[in-house]
């Protein structure tokens, strides 16, 4: 059971601020940070030495009674294993706030469960490795549940336990309205270092809402569409209702893409620099001061580039939930898609990175919630792209360079997303009405049934009867069998 269950009417929403620390502050920062490694780093040193303990012992042919005791993994026990350790492991413990230790441990926690049933069968997904070592490389960290944890009322400091009064880098009048008005409660406060350098403060925050469409957006035009998301063409986001009504185009931000001239020019003088690796000699040495400048300069580059595509995001997600009753999208697994193709996908890995697909979904899936709207999420292999909207009919193979359809039944020619967001809205239209099957009228499409997908990324197997399986487009997969290779899409792929 959920320690803590939100109240109705309630959502837990997050508010993040940049922070402008002073350097004491800063010193502050880096400290809490390392001490959470440090704790995290010295307990998986623990647990690592009983497990090797453990089976070197069994090949001694010790029974499980004689073994060396098991360490538990929870946070509980990971925390009471620190405590007793901490006054000879960490004597200057007590510079730092105890919720720097258990981020630490908390972080630490979580990563041996995962391994854990990832090993046994019991976690959905891509295998989970053992946790490894953090270095001072690694993203800084620390979280605070306990103490002061509050937004001043200038609007322009935070306080946070241990650490004092903090300059914000920009105004916290939307969170200090909520705490004003009694409509929001601060539960938690993250800090953490991106890669630009610069510190931000997310707060966890319980938020009353009224969980309906705001006011000046008034009735919805179109209150059933489909999604459609892709890469190609510029098209970030297509969607049309189910008679084939285009509501809206929202164009990739490409962000990445941009930056990518001024990121190769950067590389290379960081190549010419002193590195912390000397390829010669092949040990590692102190990277010189212009080299470290230099990774300042890409890191801002990346943070810029990720700013832009969130702030992109942010506002089309927002306005599709405010506008719409009903929003049906494609269940993508993106990085399934990006795994296999080799140098020959380079190009594509890189618009799919810089397209951040999965975050459309995840942010829809709470701001549907926020606005009273539907979030319909289309099975995994539902073959939005490949089905004629026309007829119904399901081309066998659609490679991601053919960006108009041609229906070879009917003959209608159709822009590619606008078709799969047209099969998208129909599947959204249905499942709102009964919630059991796609579809509308005689169409194929309204014959399949609504599922949740797979979930869990898992290999491509060949596809039954009926369904259009496959692997990303324009990845080249051996069909042994058939002594034949060939391309295919799979079923709602990112178009």
């Amino acid at each position: 059971m959920a320690r803590f269950e939100t109240p109705d009417g309630w959502v837990v929403q997050a508010y993040r601020f940049a922070l402008d620390p002073a350097p004491a502050q800063e010193r502050s920062l880096w400290s809490h940070a390392g001490a959470a490694r440090f704790a995290r780093n010295h307990m998986l040193a623990l647990v690592k030495a009983v497990l090797d303990q453990r089976a070197a012992e069994r090949t001694y042919g010790i029974s499980d009674a004689g073994l060396t005791p098991a360490m538990g993994w929870s946070l509980p026990a990971l925390r009471r294993a620190w405590n007793a350790r901490k006054a000879t492991a960490a004597p200057w413990w007590a510079e730092n706030s105890k919720e720097a230790y258990n981020t630490g441990l908390d972080f630490l926690a979580r990563a041996l469960d995962a391994w854990s049933k990832s090993r046994n069968g019991q976690r959905a997904g891509a295998p989970v490795g053992f946790p490894r070592f953090h270095t001072r490389h690694d993203r800084a960290s620390v979280r605070f549940t306990t103490g002061t944890i509050r937004v001043e009322a200038d609007r322009h400091h935070v306080t946070l336990p241990r650490l004092g009064t903090i300059r914000t880098h920009e105004p916290t009048r939307k969170l200090a309205r909520r705490i004003e008005a009694g409509t929001g409660r601060i539960l938690s406060a993250t800090v953490t270092r991106d890669s630009s350098g610069r510190w931000h403060v997310a707060f966890q925050v319980l938020v009353r809402r009224s969980m309906g469409r705001p006011a000046h957006v008034g009735a919805p035009k179109h209150p059933v569409v489909g999604l459609d998301v892709g890469v190609k063409a510029g098209s970030l986001l297509v969607a049309a209702t189910s008679d084939g009504v285009e509501a809206g185009r929202v164009p990739a931000p490409k962000s990445l893409t941009a930056a990518q001239a001024r990121l190769r020019a950067l590389q290379r003088r960081a190549a010419r620099q002193r590195g912390p690796f000397d390829t010669a000699a092949k040990r590692k040495q102190r990277p010189s001061n212009r080299w470290r400048r230099t990774r300042a300069k890409i890191g801002k580059v990346h943070a810029r580039a990720t700013s832009l595509r969130r702030d992109a995001l942010h506002k089309a997600t927002t306005r599709l939930a405010q506008r719409h009753q009903v929003i049906a999208v494609e269940t993508l697994s993106v990085a399934g898609m990006r795994r296999a193709g080799g140098t020959r996908k380079r190009g594509l890995n890189l618009a799919l990175a810089d397209a951040a697909l999965a975050q459309v979904r995840r942010m829809l899936a709470y701001k549907s919630t926020w606005y009273g709207s539907t979030l319909v999420e289309a099975d995994r292999w539902y073959p939005s792209s490949k089905t004629c909207s026309g007829c119904g009919s399901r081309k066998p193979r659609l490679l991601l360079s053919e960006r108009t359809y041609m229906c070879e039944h009917c003959g209608q020619v159709l822009d590619r997303d606008l078709n799969a967001a047209i099969n998208l809205a129909r599947l959204g239209d249905t499942s709102h009405t009964d919630g059991t099957r796609t579809g509308t009228g005689s169409s194929p499409a309204a014959h399949q049934r609504v599922g949740k997908g797979r979930g869990a990324t898992q290999k491509t197997r060949p596809a039954p009867a009926g369904k259009a399986g496959g692997r990303e487009a324009s990845t080249r997969h051996d069909t042994s069998s058939t002594g034949q290779t060939g391309t295919a899409s799979p079923e709602g792929e990112a178009a």
